[in-house]
Protein backbone atom coordinates (compact mmCIF):
# COMPACT_ATOMS: atom_id res chain seq x y z
CA UNK A 1 0.00 0.00 0.00
CA UNK A 2 2.25 2.80 1.20
CA UNK A 3 5.48 0.92 0.61
CA UNK A 4 6.20 2.66 -2.70
CA UNK A 5 6.23 6.15 -1.21
CA UNK A 6 8.14 4.93 1.83
CA UNK A 7 10.78 3.37 -0.42
CA UNK A 8 11.08 6.62 -2.39
CA UNK A 9 11.49 8.61 0.82
CA UNK A 10 14.02 6.15 2.14
CA UNK A 11 15.95 6.26 -1.15
CA UNK A 12 15.96 10.05 -0.98
CA UNK A 13 17.43 9.90 2.56
CA UNK A 14 20.05 7.39 1.39
CA UNK A 15 20.98 9.67 -1.55
CA UNK A 16 21.29 12.66 0.76
CA UNK A 17 23.48 10.61 3.12
CA UNK A 18 25.71 9.58 0.20
CA UNK A 19 26.08 13.21 -0.88
CA UNK A 20 26.86 14.28 2.66
CA UNK A 21 29.42 11.47 3.01
CA UNK A 22 31.10 12.51 -0.24
CA UNK A 23 31.25 16.15 0.88
CA UNK A 24 32.61 15.11 4.26
CA UNK A 25 35.37 13.09 2.59
CA UNK A 26 36.20 16.06 0.37
CA UNK A 27 36.42 18.34 3.41
CA UNK A 28 38.66 15.84 5.19
CA UNK A 29 40.99 15.75 2.16
CA UNK A 30 41.12 19.53 2.04
CA UNK A 31 41.84 19.66 5.76
CA UNK A 32 44.70 17.18 5.37
CA UNK A 33 46.17 19.24 2.51
CA UNK A 34 45.91 22.34 4.68
CA UNK A 35 47.66 20.58 7.55
CA UNK A 36 50.43 19.44 5.20
CA UNK A 37 50.85 22.98 3.89
CA UNK A 38 50.99 24.42 7.42
CA UNK A 39 53.62 21.87 8.46
CA UNK A 40 55.68 22.60 5.34
CA UNK A 41 55.42 26.34 5.90
CA UNK A 42 56.37 25.95 9.55
CA UNK A 43 59.46 24.00 8.53
CA UNK A 44 60.44 26.67 6.04
CA UNK A 45 59.99 29.43 8.62
CA UNK A 46 62.13 27.53 11.13
CA UNK A 47 64.85 27.07 8.50
CA UNK A 48 64.75 30.78 7.62
CA UNK A 49 64.95 31.70 11.32
CA UNK A 50 67.99 29.45 11.79
CA UNK A 51 69.67 30.87 8.70
CA UNK A 52 68.96 34.43 9.82
CA UNK A 53 70.43 33.72 13.26
CA UNK A 54 73.54 32.24 11.64
CA UNK A 55 73.93 35.24 9.35
CA UNK A 56 73.45 37.65 12.24
CA UNK A 57 76.12 35.83 14.27
CA UNK A 58 78.52 36.00 11.33
CA UNK A 59 77.86 39.69 10.77
CA UNK A 60 78.31 40.46 14.45
CA UNK A 61 81.59 38.51 14.48
CA UNK A 62 82.83 40.40 11.42
CA UNK A 63 81.75 43.72 12.93
CA UNK A 64 83.49 42.89 16.22
CA UNK A 65 86.63 41.90 14.33
CA UNK A 66 86.53 45.28 12.58
CA UNK A 67 86.05 47.08 15.91
CA UNK A 68 82.46 48.13 15.18
CA UNK A 69 79.79 48.47 17.87
CA UNK A 70 76.80 46.54 16.52
CA UNK A 71 74.44 47.86 19.19
CA UNK A 72 75.26 51.44 18.23
CA UNK A 73 74.88 50.66 14.53
CA UNK A 74 71.47 49.07 15.11
CA UNK A 75 70.33 51.95 17.30
CA UNK A 76 71.39 54.42 14.62
CA UNK A 77 69.59 52.42 11.94
CA UNK A 78 66.38 52.51 13.99
CA UNK A 79 66.69 56.28 14.46
CA UNK A 80 67.33 56.87 10.74
CA UNK A 81 64.50 54.55 9.78
CA UNK A 82 62.15 56.31 12.14
CA UNK A 83 60.83 53.08 13.56
CA UNK A 84 61.08 51.46 16.93
CA UNK A 85 62.33 47.89 16.68
CA UNK A 86 59.81 46.74 19.30
CA UNK A 87 56.70 48.24 17.69
CA UNK A 88 57.66 48.35 14.00
CA UNK A 89 55.49 51.43 13.55
CA UNK A 90 55.70 53.57 10.48
CA UNK A 91 57.43 56.94 10.74
CA UNK A 92 55.21 59.88 11.49
CA UNK A 93 54.67 62.33 8.68
CA UNK A 94 53.81 65.98 8.91
CA UNK A 95 51.86 67.71 6.19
Amino acid sequence: MGFGSTAKKLQKVVDMADDLYAKLNEQMEQLQKLRDTVEETSGRVEAIDREQAEQRALLEAIAEEQGLDTDAILAEAVIEDGTDETTQSAPETTD
